[in-house]
């Protein structure tokens, strides 16, 4: 075999590895994208890996029980949050809930316990509040990991879990979508309970955007009401701006 075809195989055998190449590169992208669990940039989809955003959540997040009395007490739910993000900060787990879970057990008028799932009940203690957003902060001997603050901003159609206890049924889980944002709300599709109060909003991405507080109680409205993230600026969260809602949202009077 002389050097003329030497080199015209050599050639011919370059070309072949750059066609098998690209052939794989082309088959390798659209199979590739089940292994990207992460829907980053994209808050309209739902997560590619649902089971962990939940398991992920519901590490963190507790039932929450104000006991005024034997025959009186008020259920709720909480979520873990890093301490260092609060005004308030302890060296305690730290756990965001709604006010009006825990109203009846200010300044020592009952007792306030939070439970993992399925889980004994312990102690908390009421270490913030704010009563005209509905927000307030416990603390607790209990080691939790604190679910990570969404910095992303919403738009309706995004995709939302909202996790807690509904009617009582611990670690209920409902998917939906933002149906509307409010200065202070997330209008939100999915299906609440008394019980969720306090739960976590969390996107595809399993981070928090909001706390659910509400349901509508208009006949024949189909969402409910979280409270977005920008209302914890005013007496819960450090931020780099002053938050200035509508004043005349709540009810409590000062």
């Amino acid at each position: 075999m002389n050097n003329v075809e030497n080199r015209f195989l050599l050639v011919l055998a370059i070309i072949g590895v750059a066609l098998a190449g690209g052939a794989f590169a082309l088959s390798w992208q659209p199979s590739n994208q089940f292994f990207d669990f992460s829907p980053a940039n994209d808050g309209f989809v739902a997560p590619r890996d649902i089971s962990k955003v939940v398991n992920e959540t519901q590490d963190s997040t507790v039932l929450v029980t104000c006991e005024v009395s034997k025959d009186e007490s008020w259920i709720g739910t909480g979520w873990a949050i890093d301490s260092s993000l609060l005004q308030k900060p302890s060296e305690k787990t730290t756990i965001m809930t709604n006010f009006h879970v825990i109203d009846e057990c200010i300044e020592g008028r009952g007792k306030v316990s939070i439970a993992l799932l399925y889980e004994k009940n312990q102690p908390a203690e009421i270490l913030n509040y704010d009563k005209r957003n509905d927000l307030a902060v416990l603390t607790a001997d209990i080691e939790i990991p604190p679910l990570e603050l969404s910095k992303n901003e919403l738009w309706p159609g995004y995709w939302v879990m909202a996790l807690g206890s509904a009617a009582s049924y611990e670690g209920s889980v409902a998917f939906g979508n933002v149906l509307n944002i409010t200065v202070e709300n997330i209008l939100i599709t999915n299906n609440v309970s008394q019980g969720n109060s306090g739960g976590p909003l969390v996107d595809n991405e399993g981070k928090v955007v909001g706390m659910v507080t509400w349901q509508s109680d208009v006949e024949g409205d189909q969402f409910n009401g979280a409270r977005i993230l920008d209302v914890f600026c005013e007496n819960i969260l450090l931020c780099e701006y002053e938050f200035k809602g509508d004043k005349t949202w709540f009810n409590y009077e000062e």
